[in-house]
């Protein structure tokens, strides 16, 4: 009968935290964990693709308190990549709260 227990107790705990985790990456955010709302997909730069250009880019993008980016400054990446990541960054919607800074990271693959 305790042992019926014990096993019980451990499949209940074990439920609880796998629908924690499953819950949790359901929610689209920056690394920062500020919920993104609106996500605007870069365009791959032409000049890029013929240079069989790849890479990841980093940005910072200042969140105002509405949730709208109001500038992007770039941290690393090619500066074509770099372009095309900020002009898309820029219209993201972000979840209204404090002016924040969101790190960002995007990845272009030829």
């Amino acid at each position: 009968m305790r042992k019926k227990q014990v096993l019980i107790l451990a499949l209940i705990f074990s439920f609880g935290f796998l629908a924690a985790a499953i819950a949790q990456n359901q929610q689209p955010t920056s690394d920062n964990g500020r919920k993104v709302l609106r996500r605007v997909e870069p365009r791959y730069p032409e000049v890029a693709k013929k240079m069989n250009l790849g890479g990841t880019v980093k940005v910072i993008a200042v969140v105002a308190a509405d949730g709208k980016v109001t500038r992007v400054e770039p941290v690393g990446g090619s500066p074509l990549l770099v372009e095309a990541a900020q002009a898309a960054i820029s219209q993201w919607k972000f979840a209204p709260g404090p002016e924040t800074r969101e790190s960002v990271e995007l990845h272009f693959t030829p």
